[in-house]
């Protein structure tokens, strides 16, 4: 299986409903670096997995929908625990919706997997992983 990925990272505001939280029910930040992995069992034209340069702009265009941003007061979040592992799956879905609308050019419709990992620090991350 051939991979690639890339990296980009972005800042939020958010806080969490209920006592497992604890003291992160309160606002609070955080700056998230992430990784994005495509994965294909064959490599397409010119031997690439994707064009990892349409790959950054588009994790850059999903990430800039949240980056500075509170996430309590997105509307599509409003109400929802914007917890590490959830925004990699919301990552995930977006980049999934990239792919499928050719944004991430010719050959990208050949990517089977993918991960994204969100990394809330050095010794902290979450990741979701799906076939495409």
């Amino acid at each position: 299986m051939h991979s690639v990925g890339v990296r980009d990272h972005f800042m939020i505001a958010h806080s969490f409903q209920g006592e497992v939280f604890g003291p992160a029910q309160k606002l609070h930040g955080a700056t998230y670096i992430v990784d994005c992995e495509f994965r294909r069992p064959t490599l397409a034209e010119g031997n690439i997995v994707v064009d990892i340069g349409r790959a950054s702009e588009a994790l850059k265009a999903i990430l800039a929908e949240l980056n500075y941003r509170n996430l309590d007061e997105v509307p599509q979040l409003k109400g929802i625990n914007t917890t590490t592992e959830f925004l990699a799956r919301h990552v995930f879905d977006r980049m999934r919706e990239a792919i499928r609308a050719g944004r991430l050019g010719p050959g990208a419709e050949g990517v089977t997997s993918m991960k994204v990992t969100l990394w809330e620090s050095h010794v902290a991350w979450a990741a979701y992983e799906e076939k495409v």
